[in-house]
């Protein structure tokens, strides 16, 4: 199939300058050139994550503006590279990228009509796996994937604590930690979210709101504390983990979410021998390989239905859309994925 006549202007979501969620607006921009060595993607989805919010408050540096918000998509390749290397090249062949193949997409600038991404950061998904599914599930689901695989290698017998399960990265974290044979061990602040976590295979869930965690954890694991902790919470909950983190465990800092974990000293950590780690999922999907490597092994586990993609929320394509699912991610009511429809697949 070849490329896809294109509009000279689209609409996209995004800010004019850095700051609350007002600055979120409506912008009409030229459908982007499609730089030699990248995808264009026609959006359906995309979806919702805190780095949006860094981006709009100024915290994670925009090199200039307009500049749509998102960073995660799916949709349908309508135009592919020209660089005569890439094509070429036996990773790029190995993506099996095709103008009208449905594909997820990593990059800043996804809440848009139209999205062009280096073709590294573009993923084909297979059949029968949507690109609603798909947008609600590429930052999340590969993030858990590479997490519990590279941070803290979970083993059969292993019992790990997730904060905030029931949020959509915990959910998927409770996943992927019990099919590996481990305990999981959950906070979250209401019953009905410690409910939808146990669906997700959360052994004990902790009510942080009514209960003492440390306590809790501690009597759970015969006061030996945990092989290993995802903590997204950051700032609130950082102490408390060296209290239920067992000796040689790992503590793992996925996020923020009540804010950056101030500066301490090292030696902190001799205590227990803890290690600590503050990855990012773009480390563990470097290169090529990497990607599809662990895009592939993603998108088999949710087209089986052994991961389990929830979505809390379909937003409108507007500025109070955006605005909306930005302050619901922040007030800490959400349970699963927000996703924001673009242009639905028809």
């Amino acid at each position: 199939m070849s490329a896809v006549q294109l509009p000279a202007k689209m609409h996209a979501i995004g800010i004019n300058r850095t700051g609350d969620f007002d600055v979120i607006e409506k912008l009409e921009l030229p459908v982007p050139e499609n730089a030699p060595g990248n995808v264009l993607v026609k959006v359906h989805y995309g979806g919702v994550n805190f780095i949006d919010t860094y981006f709009r408050k100024g915290l994670y540096p925009i090199s200039s503006f307009p500049q749509p918000l998102g960073t995660e998509a799916a949709g349908e390749i309508v135009a592919l590279p020209t660089d005569d290397k890439i094509l070429g090249d036996e990773e790029y062949k190995l993506r099996g990228f095709a103008v009208g193949k449905k594909v997820a997409v990593y990059g800043l600038g996804a809440f848009a009509e139209y999205v062009s991404v280096p073709w590294a950061k573009a993923y084909v998904l297979p059949e029968g796996l949507s690109t609603r599914t798909a947008a609600a599930g590429l930052t999340q689901g590969a993030t858990a994937l590479t997490f519990v695989t590279e941070a803290y290698n979970v083993q059969k017998g292993d019992i790990i604590l997730v904060h905030t399960v029931a949020g959509g990265l915990g959910l998927l974290f409770a996943q992927l930690i019990k099919a590996r044979g481990a305990t999981v061990i959950g906070t979250t602040s209401t019953p009905e979210k410690a409910a939808i976590a146990k669906e997700a295979g959360a052994d004990h869930v902790i009510l942080y709101t009514k209960e003492d965690t440390v306590q809790r954890v501690l009597e759970l694991t015969n006061g030996e504390g945990v092989h290993a902790i995802f903590d997204g919470v950051g700032k609130d909950t950082f102490e408390a983990d060296f209290k239920m983190i067992r000796r040689k465990g790992t503590i793992v800092s996925v996020g923020n979410a009540s804010g950056a974990v101030p500066p301490f000293p090292p030696l902190k950590l001799v205590e227990k021998n803890v290690r600590l780690l503050r990855p990012t999922l773009a480390n563990y999907v470097y290169t090529p390989e990497e990607g599809r490597r662990y895009s592939t092994e993603l998108f088999k586990l949710i087209a089986n239905g052994d991961l389990k993609i929830r979505i809390h929320q379909e937003y409108p394509f507007t500025a109070e859309g955006v605005q909306q699912a930005q302050q619901d991610l922040t007030g800490g009511k959400t349970v699963g994925k927000l996703i924001v429809e673009v242009s639905p697949e028809a």
